[in-house]
C-alpha cells in the first residue's frame, strides 16, 4: 500500500511577499509585472481571486477588475531560494521526496507508518506546522494512494486544507468532482466532455475505457484511469539542478545599450546569489537576447570557474555586445548559468586575494539574505 502526499505551497510568491512585508497580509496582492505594458500576474492572493483576477492574467486587466489592487514586482530568485530551504527540510521528513514544480512537492511515506505513530494523516498536519511555523508560508496536504488522486484532493482544500483519502475510496472521492477538477482536462478537453454529456467525474465513471478513448483519442486512456482513482506512485527523487536562469521582458521595448546592461547586472546577481548559496561555481554562461520581432537568439562561453558577479557580467555583458547586431529594440533579455561544480573543488587553486574576495561576496550573500537583494551591489575585481 502506498502512502504518497501532494505539498502545495498557497499563492507561494505573494506569501513570500508578505513574509517580507506583513503590512500586505489580508489585502488583495499580486506578483506581477508592470500594468502599463505586457505585465501580468504570477500569483494571486485569495483576496485578489475573489474579484476574479488570475495567474497569466495581463496585470492592467487585473487592476480594472480589483481597482485598490497592490501590485508587487516580486524577485524569482527569493522565491526560488525559498523553495530549495524547504525542499531540503522536507527530505529530513519523507526518504524520497520530488519536487514537481517551485511550489508543490511530491512526498513518498510508504513504510514510515510506525515511524510516525501509525498516523500518516496526523502526521500531515504536522508538516503543515512546521512549514508555517519555520518558513511562515501556508500549504495545503493531501495524502492518497497516488500522485493523481493526492493533487485532485489537494485543491478540494485550498487554502491552508489537509486531507486524507483512504485507499479504496478514490471513486467514492472523485466521483461528484467536476471533471475539471483531473489534471489534463483543460478547456478544450472540458468543452469536449460537456457536448457530450458529461460534467462529473462519476460520469466519466459510469463509461468503460473504450468510450474514453473513441472521445477523446489515446488520451483517453489516462483520464479514464484517473477518473477510477488511478495514477501514478513513483516519485522521482530531485536530481542535481542542470542550469539557473533569470530573464526580464520588458513592458516596453528597449534599444539603449546602457539600460540593457544595467538590467542585465541585475540579473546576473540574482543569479549568482543563487549559485553562491549552493556553495557551487559555474563554468558556462549563456545570454538570451529576443528582439522586438520575437526572433530569439542565445550565446555562451566558458571560462575557468566563477560565481562572482564582476567575472560573470563581464563575461555576458562581452556576449551583448557580439550578439546584439541589428538596428533592433530588444523586448527580453536573460541569462543562464550551467555547468556547475562544487566550490570547494576550486578553493586548493585560490590565491589570498580571491580567498578574501570569496569571503567577501559571502558576506554580500548574508547582507541581501537579510536586508534585500538591491541593498549592496558588487563592484569589478
Amino acid at each position: 500500500t502506498k502512502y504518497i502526499a501532494h505539498l502545495d505551497l498557497d499563492c507561494f510568491f505573494v506569501s513570500v511577499e508578505r513574509v517580507k512585508n506583513p503590512a500586505l497580509m489580508g489585502k488583495p496582492v499580486v506578483v506581477g509585472g508592470s500594468p502599463g505594458g505586457r505585465g501580468v500576474v504570477a500569483s494571486a492572493s485569495y483576496e485578489a481571486r475573489k474579484f476574479g483576477v488570475r495567474s497569466a492574467m495581463p496585470t492592467g486587466q487585473a487592476l480594472r477588475l480589483c481597482p485598490h489592487l497592490i501590485v508587487v514586482p516580486g524577485s524569482h530568485g527569493e522565491y526560488g531560494d525559498y523553495s530549495d530551504r524547504l525542499y531540503k527540510r522536507i527530505c529530513e521528513l519523507a526518504p524520497v521526496v520530488e519536487r514537481a514544480s517551485i511550489d508543490e512537492m511530491n512526498l513518498d511515506f510508504t513504510g514510515c507508518e510506525s515511524l510516525y505513530g501509525n498516523n500518516l494523516p496526523q502526521f500531515m498536519r504536522t508538516i503543515q506546522k512546521l512549514v508555517s511555523d519555520e518558513f511562515k508560508l501556508p500549504c495545503t496536504i493531501a495524502l492518497a494512494s497516488n500522485k493523481t488522486v493526492a493533487k485532485i484532493a489537494a485543491n478540494t482544500v485550498k487554502p491552508n486544507g489537509v486531507i486524507f483519502v483512504p485507499h479504496g475510496t478514490e471513486r467514492e472521492f472523485l466521483a461528484p468532482l467536476s471533471i475539471a477538477a483531473i489534471p489534463g482536462i483543460g478547456k478544450k478537453t472540458e468543452e469536449i466532455l460537456k457536448r457530450k454529456g458529461f460534467s462529473l467525474v462519476a460520469d466519466l465513471q459510469a463509461i468503460p475505457e473504450e468510450r474514453t478513448v473513441e472521445i477523446l483519442g489515446r488520451h483517453g486512456s489516462w483520464i479514464h484511469a484517473a477518473a477510477n482513482g488511478g495514477g501514478s506512485e513513483t516519485i522521482h527523487p530531485e536530481r542535481t539542478r542542470k542550469s539557473i536562469s533569470r530573464e526580464e521582458t520588458f513592458s516596453h521595448d528597449i534599444s539603449d545599450r546602457a539600460k540593457l546592461e544595467k538590467i542585465l547586472f541585475s540579473l546576473v546577481e540574482d543569479v549568482c546569489a543563487s549559485v553562491r548559496r549552493k556553495s557551487w561555481k559555474t563554468q558556462t554562461f549563456s545570454l538570451k537576447l529576443r528582439y522586438a520581432d520575437f526572433k530569439t537568439i542565445t550565446r555562451a562561453q566558458t571560462i575557468e570557474p566563477s560565481n562572482d558577479d564582476a567575472v560573470v557580467f563581464r563575461t555576458v555583458s562581452e556576449l551583448l555586445q557580439t550578439a546584439y547586431t541589428r538596428n533592433l529594440a530588444v523586448r527580453l533579455i536573460g541569462v543562464s548559468l550551467t555547468n556547475f561544480i562544487e566550490e570547494t573543488q576550486t578553493e586548493l587553486a585560490l590565491f589570498p586575494a580571491d580567498r578574501a574576495r570569496a569571503k567577501m561576496l559571502d558576506v554580500v550573500n548574508k547582507i541581501r539574505t537579510k536586508f534585500g537583494q538591491d541593498v549592496i551591489h558588487v563592484g569589478g575585481v
